[in-house]
């Protein structure tokens, strides 16, 4: 068990996950630009980005690198640093980190060492954008990034159908358009979406509508942006196969069905013979002799 108290004194740094502005840099709060002032280091997703935002706040705490390319490198380094009694800072490009952003290996190392990991609260696009939307806010199913492979998008968006919750998830201006067409060939067209793009910024734009009208506005319009897509829940009945009845299958067919299931095939044959009151060992017979 790992029982944390935030802001009892350690003998160790603290490592605090800092939100930065997901676009007007009026959204940084007043806590997160003291902790940034405050820390020893700051892990940076892209440092000249960071450094920007810096600037405008007048903040000169030294910067490191932390990225999804060198972060096994990094975690050794930034863990000695708050052992040694320095706080870090962890601050992705914009947002929250560890949200579809680097962060959660440096959380789980911290945790594993019994550095306190303290949370800032601030700009976060996916809730942002669906408080907004209009449609169901919770429960909500936060996703993140779909796959950029076709294939693999389409069997994601196939296994997101049938979700009851709204569905929150990212996605960049180049891939939108084909997203909304998958979307439409999994879901129909009348699902309900909305799109939400630059959020927080001059630009800011909802789109909502069923998501025919969203892939004809995609088809006429320039795209630019960062998104976020909410989908609708799913509202129809469940899609899954009715529960096979075992006793109006022959013993070799009832033992095969619960193998298919994931029970072990002794396991199998010894539900059957109890279940029929037959012999186990005419049971293992029966079903080893047809294999």
């Amino acid at each position: 068990m790992n029982q944390q108290k935030s802001f009892e004194k350690h003998e160790t740094g603290t490592l605090f996950l800092v939100p930065t502005p997901i676009g007007n840099l009026q959204d940084m709060t007043p806590r997160a630009i003291d902790t940034l002032n405050a820390v020893a280091l700051i892990a940076a997703e892209d440092t000249r980005h960071t450094q920007q935002l810096l600037n405008h706040f007048d903040i000169e705490t030294k910067q490191t690198s932390f990225h999804e390319h060198n972060w096994q490198s990094k975690i050794p380094s930034l863990i000695a640093t708050l052992s040694q009694g320095g706080d870090v800072a962890q601050v992705s490009d914009a947002g929250m980190p560890s949200i579809s952003d680097p962060g959660k290996e440096l959380v789980a190392a911290a945790v594993e060492n019994n550095i306190p990991v303290v949370p800032i609260p601030g700009a976060t696009a996916g809730v942002t954008a669906l408080i907004a939307s209009g449609l169901v806010p919770q429960p909500f199913y936060f996703y993140g990034f779909l796959q950029r492979k076709n294939s693999e998008q389409l069997s994601e968006l196939k296994q997101l159908s049938t979700v009851k919750d709204t569905v929150i998830f990212y996605e960049s201006p180049h891939r939108l358009k084909q997203t909304l067409a998958n979307i439409q060939k999994v879901m129909g067209n009348d699902r309900q979406v909305v799109l939400a793009r630059e959020l927080t910024k001059r630009y800011e734009e909802f789109l909502r509508g069923h998501i025919e009208e969203l892939v004809l506005w995609s088809k006429n319009n320039d795209i630019r942006g960062e998104f976020v897509v909410m989908i609708a829940g799913f509202t129809g009945a469940s899609q899954s196969e009715p529960e096979t009845d075992l006793t109006m299958l022959s013993v070799h067919d009832a033992v095969s069905a619960l193998v298919a299931k994931g029970l072990k095939p002794n396991a199998a044959i010894k539900q059957v013979a109890k279940e029929r009151q037959l012999d186990r060992q005419a049971v293992y017979t029966d079903y080893h002799g047809l294999m």
